[in-house]
Order: structure tokens, then sequence, then C-alpha cells
């Protein structure tokens, strides 16, 4: 039986409608098998479809703010390189 399979946290397997929304083929997810979020990863594995959440990262500005400052001198990178034709550039 399929229940007997699935960890005691998951609730039971059950049947959802597939629909249209346009082009596109859609499922009603029943509200105990409801994702977080708002974006799924999708695959196939045979006939299996499976979906996953995809987990927002941090943004890059929260993680350089959550650094803090560098207490270090940057190297000057560009001493040992020939001046450049046009100073102006």
């Amino acid at each position: 039986m399929l229940r007997d399979m699935q960890p005691d946290s998951s609730p039971p397997a059950r049947f959802a409608s597939l629909f249209r929304n346009g082009r596109n083929q859609a499922v009603r997810i029943p509200k105990e098998f409801e994702l977080d979020g708002d974006r799924v990863r999708i695959s196939k594995e045979g006939a299996r479809l499976i979906l996953e959440p995809v987990v927002a990262s941090k943004r890059l500005t929260a993680v350089l703010a959550e650094l803090g400052p560098i207490d270090e001198e940057f190297p000057d990178v560009d001493a040992a390189l020939p001046p450049l034709d046009e100073p102006g550039l």
C-alpha cells in the first residue's frame, strides 16, 4: 500500500486535477502539499514529474553588508603596467 511506503510526516498520496492555463498545463496542488515560495524546479524521471521548491538565496548586497569593513590596504594591481596611450581613458 502506498501509505505504508511514505514517511510518517508526509500526507498520504492524493489525486489532483490537471487543467490548462493558456498554452501551459497546470496542476491544482492540494493544501496539505502546498510549497513555500513562489518558484519551483521541475524535472522528470521516467513518468514521474518532480517539483522542488526553490529557496531564495540572499541578495549580494545583504551578504556584503554582513561582511563589514575591510581593514587591509588593497594592492596597487596596475603599478607594473605600462601607461595608457591616451591618459584620458
